[in-house]
Order: C-alpha cells, then sequence, then structure tokens
C-alpha cells in the first residue's frame, strides 16, 4: 500500500483544463438529467427585426435577440449593457464645450461577442453609423444622426462619438431606441456589395446574429420562431433555456392559449384592458399586470398628403371631427373608466406631464358645435341628415384604417359611429396582415388611420418633416416614421429646440411648446390613453411590469425564470 501511494504521489498532476473540463462535464451530465427550461410567449403579429413599421411584439424581439451599449429598464432609467458605463457629466465620459459640441464615450465590455462568437468590437460601430447615415437605407437611420460629426474608434474596445451640437438622448446611442449595433464582420460584405438586397438578407430571420441574451433558431414564417440562450451572453447566460413566440393574430385564439396553458406570457401590446380583466377572473395558472395611461394612447391620425376629402387638412374640420366624438364615453366603455381622455400628446406616466398639463387645450364632447363648424366649411346637410359637398353635392365621406388591434379596431368603429351620428359618412378599413409592411399603402391612406401608439418622449423623432413616407424616400424613413406625413417647419425647430437643450428645466418648456404644437394644429387627434396589457404565468419570474419612460419587459430577459 505505501508503495502503491508513493508511486500516485509521483505520477505527473492532470493538466488544468483537463480538470475543468471533467468538472464541467459532471456538471453537464447533471443539467442533461434536469428538463430545459422552456417558455411559450405569444405576440398578436408576426414581429420583425429589420425597422419596419412597428407591430406589437417587433421592439420585444429585437431586445430579446440583441444588445446595445445600453438598455432602459423598467424604471425609465439607462443602465450600461454591452457597455461598461452609462456616459454622464459626473463620470466624464459625456463632455459639452464651450462651442456647443460635445463628445460621448463608451468602453465595450470585455467578453461581449456576437452569437457566432466574433467580439463586438468598435469597428462595428463606426459601420453601423456608416450604414444609419446612408440615404439609400432610410430605415436604419435615425434623426439623432444629423447631430453627429463623426464616429472614431481609438482601440477595438472604445467608441468615441463627436458632436455637432447638443443632443439631450446622445447617451442612448447605439442602443435599442437610437440605432443598435451591426455586425460588421456579417454585413459590411453585402451592404457594400448591394444595397438594394440589404433588408431582404436570410440574415434578417432564422440567420440572424445578434448579442442579445438569446439566438435565433427557428423562424417558421406566419407561425412561430425559437429562440436558445445565449451562453456567451455579456451580462450572463440566460436562465431560460428556449423561448418559443407563436404569431397569433386572432384575439381569441389568443385568449384561449392562454387560458389552456399553452401560453405562458405575452409579448408587447398584446391584449386588451377588457380580455386582462377576464383573464383575472378565469385563469388560474397566472397572474395579469395591467398599466394605465403611461405607455400609450388612441390616437387619430390624419392624412397631410392629397387627402381625401380635402377638408381633412383643414384644422377646423378636424376640430369640429373632435367635437363629435365623446371620448369620455369611450374610455369609459372600452376600458373600464380606468384611463382619462387623451388631451395631450404626452401621456400622464411622463416626468414632464404635471409641468405643462394646465396649458394644454382641452376639447369637450359638442356634437352641436361640430355640426355648426362643418356647415361653415362648405357643406349641407342632405335630407338624410348626411352632409354633401354645397359644390357638386358628392356625399361627404371618410375612411379610417387601423392594423387590427381588439382596442384600436373597436375604437374605430365608434368613433366611425359618432361621426356618422353628425352627418358624416365613414367606412372603416382593417389592414389585412400581409399588407402591415406594404410601406406605400401604409402611408397613402385617404383620410384617417387610428393606432393604439406609444406617446413618450423617445418618440419624438417621427414627429419631424423628415420622418414622412413619401415616394421619394420610397416611403421607407427611420424608425415607424411620420405616419401623418405632417410637414412642419415650426414643429421641426421646436424638436431642434427640444434636442439641444440639455439643462432640465429649459427642456420641459421646450417640450411643453411641442406638445402645445400637436394640441392646437390637431395634427395628432387624441381619443383616450392607454395601458398595456401582459398575461404572466405565476411560474415565470423576472418579469418587470410596471414601466416608464420607453422601456421594454424584455430589457431583463437574462434574469427572466421559471419555477
Amino acid at each position: 500500500m505505501l508503495a502503491a501511494v508513493l508511486l500516485a504521489a509521483c505520477a505527473p498532476a492532470a493538466p488544468a483544463a483537463q480538470q475543468r473540463s471533467a468538472a464541467s462535464g459532471t456538471a453537464a451530465s447533471g443539467e442533461q438529467r434536469s428538463a430545459p427550461k422552456r417558455l411559450v410567449a405569444a405576440t398578436a403579429g408576426e414581429p420583425s427585426i429589420p425597422p419596419a413599421i412597428s407591430i406589437p411584439g417587433d421592439d420585444e424581439l429585437r431586445v430579446l435577440v440583441n444588445a446595445g451599449l445600453t438598455v432602459v429598464d423598467n424604471t425609465g432609467s439607462r443602465r450600461p449593457q454591452l457597455a461598461e458605463a452609462v456616459p454622464s457629466i459626473d463620470n466624464g465620459l459625456w463632455k459639452l464645450f464651450p462651442d456647443g459640441r460635445m463628445e460621448t464615450r463608451w468602453k465595450i465590455r470585455d467578453g461581449a461577442t456576437w452569437h457566432d462568437g466574433i467580439p463586438v468590437t468598435s469597428a462595428d460601430f463606426i459601420f453601423t453609423a456608416q450604414v444609419a447615415q446612408d440615404r439609400e437605407l432610410a430605415a436604419f437611420g435615425h434623426d439623432v444622426h444629423s447631430s453627429i460629426d463623426s464616429v472614431e474608434a481609438p482601440d477595438p474596445r472604445t467608441v468615441v462619438v463627436s458632436w455637432k451640437r447638443p443632443y439631450v438622448d446622445a447617451d442612448g446611442l447605439f442602443s435599442h431606441d437610437l440605432t443598435p449595433p451591426l455586425p460588421s464582420h456579417l454585413l459590411e460584405k453585402p451592404y457594400l456589395e448591394d444595397k438594394s438586397t440589404f433588408t431582404q438578407l436570410p440574415f434578417w430571420t432564422d440567420e440572424y446574429v445578434g448579442s442579445g441574451p438569446y439566438q435565433m433558431r427557428e423562424w417558421v414564417r406566419g407561425s412561430y420562431l425559437v429562440l436558445g440562450a445565449n451562453d456567451r451572453y455579456v451580462l450572463g447566460r440566460p436562465k431560460i433555456d428556449e423561448i418559443e413566440i407563436r404569431f397569433m393574430t386572432d384575439a381569441n385564439t389568443l385568449m384561449a392559449s392562454i387560458l389552456s396553458g399553452a401560453i405562458q406570457t405575452t409579448l408587447g401590446r398584446s391584449l386588451s384592458i377588457e380580455q386582462a380583466a377576464q383573464l383575472r377572473e378565469q385563469w388560474r395558472d397566472g397572474s395579469t399586470n395591467i398599466e394605465f395611461g403611461i405607455t400609450a394612447w388612441l390616437v387619430l391620425i390624419p392624412q397631410f398628403v392629397n387627402p381625401n376629402p380635402p377638408a381633412v387638412a383643414n384644422t377646423a374640420f378636424r376640430l369640429a371631427l373632435l367635437h363629435a366624438i365623446d371620448r369620455q364615453e369611450m374610455a369609459d366603455t372600452l376600458n373600464g373608466g380606468l384611463v382619462p381622455v387623451a388631451h395631450s400628446w404626452l401621456s400622464p406616466g411622463q416626468p414632464q406631464y404635471r409641468a405643462i398639463e394646465e396649458s394644454l387645450p382641452k376639447y369637450e364632447f359638442d356634437p352641436r358645435a361640430a355640426t355648426q363648424a362643418i356647415s361653415t366649411l362648405g357643406f349641407t346637410r342632405g335630407p338624410d341628415g348626411m352632409f354633401v359637398d354645397s359644390a357638386d353635392g358628392q356625399r361627404l365621406e371618410l375612411e379610417i384604417r387601423n392594423i387590427g388591434l381588439e382596442i384600436s379596431r373597436k375604437s374605430m368603429f365608434a368613433v366611425a359611429d359618432y361621426w356618422q351620428k353628425a352627418g358624416v359618412g365613414v367606412s372603416t378599413v382593417v389592414i389585412p396582415p400581409q399588407r402591415v409592411s406594404d410601406f406605400e399603402y401604409r402611408a397613402t391612406f385617404p383620410a384617417f388611420q387610428l393606432f393604439n401608439q406609444p406617446n413618450d418622449v423617445r418618440g419624438m423623432p417621427n414627429l419631424y418633416s423628415s420622418r414622412a413616407r413619401l415616394p421619394s424616400n420610397n416611403f421607407q424613413v427611420p424608425g415607424a416614421g411620420n405616419h401623418t406625413r405632417y410637414m412642419s417647419p415650426e414643429l421641426d425647430g421646436l424638436l431642434d429646440q427640444y434636442y439641444s437643450t440639455i439643462p432640465r428645466p429649459q427642456r420641459t418648456e421646450a417640450l411643453g411648446r411641442i406638445v402645445r404644437h400637436i394640441a392646437e394644429n390637431l395634427n395628432l387627434m387624441g381619443l383616450f390613453y392607454n395601458g398595456d396589457a401582459e398575461a404572466i404565468s405565476n411560474r415565470v419570474t423576472g418579469v418587470t411590469t410596471a414601466r416608464a419612460g420607453g422601456s421594454l419587459s424584455s430589457w431583463n430577459a437574462h434574469e427572466w425564470d421559471m419555477k
């Protein structure tokens, strides 16, 4: 026995790498014995990764599969993600110069990689800026880039942006809300070879490579997609191994799937408040979390380019139509009286709302004022009580479109009923799923669209004239776009003033002028505020539901878990 012990002591030790491999093999065996954690989620439509006209679930999917330098958490605060820190005046990473220029600097975290294992480097952000500034690919851009002088890379892990002028959200550059990063090692070559096919690359679906907590495994068009946990995610491997996202355009099917336990959570604005209330009563295996009046509003969007009828472009006519709608009754009926009428583009959940609320005009329900105003605009009422054009006798007819979400569809029919009672003919159109991303069709609606749309300061760039979808830009613009195609130098100037005002009190004053411009010109016609309704199974933990400032539930998806 003594000889055997001495012989073993003299034998060479196993390499440390082999010891780690053995240990990990033991852990792996343990993991194999336990079933993988799998979450089944649903959206109200098929989401899209490349920039497009947003539908519910788009943003959530993009944050699941791709990371930015920073991310907005559920409180509306910005946190570092791929970067080590968020630039600020206090930490010296955000510098203001006397001549109005600025500089922001980010250090990429050590170990940040794309899904294919290639390191995320500063070269990726230089390429992203190149694509974002390319007018031929306007959908990838953002107005923020007009304020940028240069993007430089002192070393592979440092990104330095020089700014021509102040920009209040500069710390959010190269993140989900301001141009998320693109992998240059995969996209630079096809970009340089043929820009015309850039958005049709297989990369944007089942071959997508991002840097987020989950990576693409499978995408069956029109049905579902499957995401797998990213072992290399820079903030740590997600606790849930696999997420399947099913596309459900039918509200009844979605509800039945949740109640049966087939769906554990919803992503995006997929449920109405009415559905959420029903789930609270019937869904024993889950809990429903709802926010009221913070993240969205129901809004009528007028057409300002060749509207039909032309009266839609007349502010007095739009005011008459707004007077004809009992918005309080709509809020009480469709959302159980839990949300207020939307007198302001800015929602009450935003911190600046109280400072500007009192100065806003409020247009009450007044059907008599509505019909009197329409009568002064060249229309007369016929024997059937409907208005006709006094010049040619043509009946006054409007069309309203929406993308078919339950709350917006019900609102559309309610508005149509109010307008018909006021003597205005109305036809309603639910946009079919196959035309949701048809940019020209979506841009050239004749009179009105009705959306359930986010309305916080992060969406303000979509108010710029340059975001209008026009033939000259092939109906493709950065972000969600200026749906109304309202092009106002005055509003553009107010937006510029806001984005160049860093001190918060003066910035709030500039925001108030923007909100008043919208309220007075009615280029957006608010009905009532709305909130997110999300179904979350009691088996799912870590999902933050009380959100503000444009944050998404998937901002911390790597921390989600399943019981």
